[in-house]
């Protein structure tokens, strides 16, 4: 029976023994393959960009606005309609008050009375020029102002029937109250309708815009970019533009201008520029679109390229950690940096293509 027992207990610490041995052989191994984070230095390009925000405008767009005051009687167009130059767009009848109608009628009646009193005097005076009783410098003077008083006589008509009508001729010049388009283009706008009163455009008012027209073959985009990069920028540097309707659409442009004065917006300090879209990759773009544009500053092409998170500064010098002899271990490399995105740089010396560059260690914040 003791026999029995001790081969029974010799059994167990074979078993036990053999499954241990097992176990830390398998760590041992287990712990040779395990290794530290790493990133491969591969080829592949650095673009570092200025980030502009902003909208698709046309590059000219005009308000039409009325010489005349009145009422809109007629609209000949409507937003995206494309009209050439001297198509007429909307008519305004005049709406005189009466007290201007009144006037308008009494400056004519007035003018003509004055007119008719200046030519019975320039008959008598010619009659006694004839008879040497007059001057011919009182002659002269007499018939000015009779061509004077013609002349008002001629302003105070026109002014009546441009009130009454809507219409006069002055020579070649018919001034009407049809508003036509100055430029071919597309309208883009419409201020007005039917009876809605008018204030003519004057030199000392503004006047009601009644539609806006712009040609749509030449579009810009207008933004602003951060202070911190308008200094990188230059004219002629290349765009990439981003409709925030089309996301899957890049459009290309190319910096036209960059303002030299900054403006204020949201607490930050930024500069307008605009961007002539040079290829619009077939889309139509709309006026208005919201954009991003990314103004390329500097591209480097096939570099030795790798995360710029692993990248180690100290006193003035660039380091990244590699596996060391002893694959346990780690030591640091220097490495000279080139063009960074802040998500890639391009290392210029210290890696070649396929190294590996080890991942910096997980930091964790201990709360007490």
């Amino acid at each position: 029976m003791k026999r029995k027992r001790v081969w029974v207990t010799l059994s167990v610490i074979i078993v036990m023994g053999s499954g241990a041995l097992i176990y830390l052989q398998s760590r041992s191994s287990f712990d040779q393959e395990k290794t530290d984070p790493f990133v491969v230095a591969e080829i592949g390009t650095v673009v570092e960009k200025a980030l502009a925000v902003g909208n698709i405008e046309p590059e000219n767009e005009i308000e039409i606005k009325s010489k005349i005051s009145g009422v809109v009687s007629k609209i000949f167009a409507q937003p995206g309609d494309y009209v050439r130059a001297g198509e007429p767009l909307i008519e305004v009848r005049p709406d005189p008050t009466p007290l201007e109608l009144a006037e308008a009628k009494r400056n004519l009646e007035r003018t003509q009375i004055e007119k008719n009193s200046i030519e019975i005097d320039l008959e008598r005076m010619r009659v006694l020029r004839e008879r040497n009783l007059a001057s011919q410098q009182e002659y002269d003077q007499l018939y000015q102002r009779y061509q004077d008083v013609d002349v008002r006589l001629q302003i105070n008509r026109e002014r009546l029937d441009l009130l009454e009508s809507g219409r006069i001729s002055i020579g070649d010049t018919v001034i009407e109250s049809i508003i036509r388009s100055p430029i071919d283009g597309y309208i883009l706008e419409k201020m007005v309708d039917v009876g809605e009163p008018v204030v003519p455009l004057t030199s000392y008012q503004a006047g009601t815009a009644l539609m806006s027209i712009a040609g749509m073959d030449r579009l810009l985009f207008k933004g602003t970019v951060d202070e911190i990069d308008v200094g990188k920028l230059e004219e002629g540097m290349r765009a990439e533009i981003k409709i925030g309707a089309m996301p899957n659409v890049r459009v290309q442009g190319e910096v036209s201008r960059i303002s030299l004065k900054a403006k204020t917006r949201d607490n930050a300090t930024v500069f307008p520029v605009e961007i002539i879209i040079t290829d619009a990759n077939g889309v139509v773009l709309r006026a208005g679109y919201s954009a991003n544009a990314d103004i390329i500053i500097e591209r480097a092409d096939n570099a030795v390229t790798i995360p710029e998170r692993v990248v180690i500064m100290r006193d003035g010098k660039t380091f990244v950690e590699v596996p060391g002899a002893d694959p346990s271990t780690r030591e640091e490399k220097e490495v000279e940096l080139g063009l960074s995105d802040a998500i890639t740089v391009a290392v210029s010396d210290g890696l070649n293509e396929g190294d590996r560059v080890l991942e910096r260690p997980v930091r964790s914040l201990t709360i007490r």
